[in-house]
This record gives structure tokens, C-alpha cells and sequence, in this order.
């Protein structure tokens, strides 16, 4: 009977590996500027080479490395993909006419998760538009987990929005930016964000597993009461918080710029050593100063959302502050779900076999093997 506890946990936690092979998610980048005058707008969209690849095959030689000969050699079949998923109308006095895309040249950038493909183009309006309603459909059909990051900048302000398969579609008003509305829209991407990290979500199931459990004489035990869970909890929560917050905030302001693989090695790596002292415990009573120093690493990884948006002044602390929020939000529903279940089972055989033992099992194995594909990753040659 145990051995079969064990193997259920094990397939349902084994699941989600194939899903969360990476953890940056699949995200675009679109810039709109409007000059101080005229209709024509200024437009630049960031495309990952790799979602590029999953949806109309740039690799040409099929070697696995995409180079910017092939990039440049499917430029008409990136345009026509990407303008095909976006539509862009003006509003003005009433009036409500689509915009034309006009293609200009194609360039390469590498982001912090490795190779971009850099459309340029103009959005050209029949008039001078006060608002934009733009339409995105990028990639939804083989990703429902896409994000397309909107930039939009004017001579006045500065907006950004995030568009996903649940909202497809913004009205911005050009002169007077809502940030109210931009700072929810951020909200709601720090709890996706962290509900979408598998690998974030299994480091914080690594602290919570054992807080409803003491070890000692060779055996995990469980703890005598709630208040000495919840105080456990507590501890490893707040410290993960404020650590992972330090380096969200340094990243996203340019103080600390690591390279992704760097960055997501070390996510893989912290989520590894936490299941493997779970198994072996070596640290017992100090687990918040575990969480305090790994959570500086997985604020590295946050950042990544918002740090190639390039924001800037009141615009980036409007992002900031409700990604943030988003993240805490979806951290605790987490805890709120788990804890009252772990403390509930924490006495039985199938809590300390299944969750302690075979849990932490699989879930350093899903991560060493994360490890493995992030050291090796590649990009654009």
C-alpha cells in the first residue's frame, strides 16, 4: 500500500515536468510610439526566435540552432505570421478607422532568455488617433500561456499593458494614461506569473512540506500544534518574500543583470537542494535563512517579466508595485491551500512517506533534470 501512495504522488507531481521544462514563459514585446505630431506611429515587436520556431519553423537546416541567415531568410514569413495576430485601429472624435502596418527591416536582440527577432514597422492611422484599440492574437492558437507585453509611449506618458488568450484586446487612451487600470493589469500578471512557475511553486512546496513536521531520531514527526506550523510558515514565507523582493526591485532598475541561463540554472539548482534536505535534512531549525538566500535567487527570475519592457520613471513603479503585489497574492494562495492539508495528513504514514519521501523525490528529480536542460540551452548563432 505505501509503495502505491508513493507512486500516485509520484505521477501526479511528474506530470507537470513536461510543461515546465523552462521557466521564462512564452512572452512578446510590443513598442507603439507616436511622435509629437501626424498619424503614423512608430512600432516595435520583440518575438522570441524560439516561439517562432514552434509556429512556422525558422530552423531551415533542422540543427537546432537558428542562425541570422535563416532568420533573415523567412523575413517575409516572420512579417506576414506576426501582422496576420495584430490589428491596430484609431479613435478620434467619434471616428474609428484600422491602421495600416507597414513593414520596415528586421533586426536581432538577445533578451535576458536568449534569441529575439526585432520587427520594425509603422502604424499608419487615417487620422491623428487620441486612443488605440489594439487586437493581439500572437501564438494564443498553440499557447494559451502567451503574453504580449504592450509598450505604448507618447510625448505625454508612458503605458503598459499585458495582453493574454483571456484578453486579447485594450482601448489606451493616448493622452490620459488610467493607472489604475495599468496597475491591476500587473496585479493579474504577478499571480499568473507565479501560479505559471512550476518551478517557483515546487521550491515553496520544499519549505512548506516539512513545517507541519519536526525531524529527529532519524524520523520525521508530527508537530504538536497549529501555532508551531503557522510560526514555521510564517517564518519561511516572509523571508522567501523579502528576499525575493530586494532583487525584483535591483533587477528591474538595472542594479543586478545576470545572464538568463545563469539565472535559471540557479532557480533549478535551489529547488534541487531543498527537496535533497527534505530527504537528507541537514538544515532543520534555520529553514527561513535557507528561504532568505534562495529567494534572492527566484527574484532574478521575476524580473525577467518586467526588465526587457524597458519602463521608465512612474511607469515602472506603477509595474512594479502590482507585479509585486501579484506575486505575494499568488504566493499566498498557495500557502493558504497547502497548509491546512499538510497539517491535516502530517500524522499519517502516507504524509511522510508519500509527501516527505517520495514527494521530495520527484520533485529533485524534476528539477535536476531542469538543471541539465538550462546549463546546456542554446540560442541564435
Amino acid at each position: 500500500m505505501r509503495y502505491l501512495t508513493v507512486l500516485l504522488v509520484s505521477i501526479a507531481l511528474a506530470a507537470i515536468a513536461p510543461t515546465a521544462q523552462a521557466h521564462k514563459p512564452s512572452d512578446s514585446y510590443l513598442t507603439l510610439t507616436q511622435p509629437a505630431s501626424g498619424a503614423v506611429l512608430d512600432g516595435q515587436w520583440d518575438i522570441a526566435l524560439r516561439d517562432l520556431e514552434y509556429a512556422i519553423g525558422i530552423d531551415r537546416n533542422g540543427d537546432g540552432a537558428i542562425t541570422w541567415g535563416e532568420l533573415k531568410a523567412t523575413g517575409d514569413r516572420v512579417y506576414a505570421y506576426a501582422f496576420s495576430r495584430l490589428r491596430i485601429e484609431g479613435i478620434a472624435r467619434g471616428n474609428r478607422e484600422p491602421c495600416f502596418l507597414q513593414r520596415r527591416d528586421m533586426l536581432f536582440d538577445e533578451h535576458v532568455d536568449g534569441g529575439y527577432a526585432v520587427l520594425r514597422f509603422t502604424v499608419a492611422c487615417p487620422f491623428r488617433p487620441a486612443q488605440l484599440a489594439v487586437h493581439y492574437g500572437l501564438l494564443f492558437d498553440l499557447d494559451p500561456n502567451h503574453r504580449g507585453l504592450v509598450d505604448i509611449r507618447t510625448s505625454g506618458a508612458t503605458q503598459a499593458f499585458i495582453l493574454s488568450a483571456q484578453a486579447r484586446s485594450t482601448t489606451l487612451n493616448l493622452g490620459s494614461p488610467k493607472r489604475w487600470r495599468q496597475l491591476w493589469a500587473f496585479v493579474e500578471e504577478g499571480i499568473w506569473h507565479i501560479w505559471k512557475g512550476y518551478d517557483h511553486i515546487l521550491f515553496l512546496l520544499t519549505l512548506l512540506l516539512p513545517a507541519v513536521v519536526v525531524y529527529g531520531n532519524g524520523s520525521w514527526r508530527p508537530r504538536a500544534s497549529l501555532h508551531d506550523a503557522e510560526m514555521d510558515v510564517l517564518k519561511v514565507v516572509t523571508a522567501f518574500t523579502i528576499a525575493h523582493s530586494i532583487t525584483l526591485s535591483l533587477a528591474v532598475n538595472g542594479f543586478v543583470n545576470l545572464p538568463s541561463r545563469l539565472v535559471e540554472s540557479g532557480i533549478a539548482l535551489t529547488v534541487l537542494l531543498g527537496a535533497l534536505n527534505n530527504i537528507v535534512p541537514i538544515v532543520r531549525e534555520r529553514r527561513w535563512a535557507v528561504a532568505f538566500a534562495f529567494g534572492l535567487i527566484h527574484g532574478l527570475g521575476f524580473a525577467s517579466v518586467l526588465t526587457d519592457l524597458g519602463l521608465r520613471a512612474w511607469n515602472l513603479g506603477v509595474a512594479l508595485l502590482g507585479f509585486n503585489i501579484g506575486v505575494e497574492l499568488g504566493q499566498l494562495a498557495i500557502v493558504l491551500l497547502f497548509v491546512p492539508i499538510a497539517y491535516w495528513l502530517r500524522e499519517t504514514r502516507f504524509y511522510r512517506l508519500a509527501f516527505m519521501r517520495g514527494g521530495a523525490a520527484v520533485i529533485g528529480g524534476i528539477a535536476a533534470y531542469w538543471l541539465v536542460v538550462r546549463v546546456t540551452g542554446g540560442g541564435l548563432q
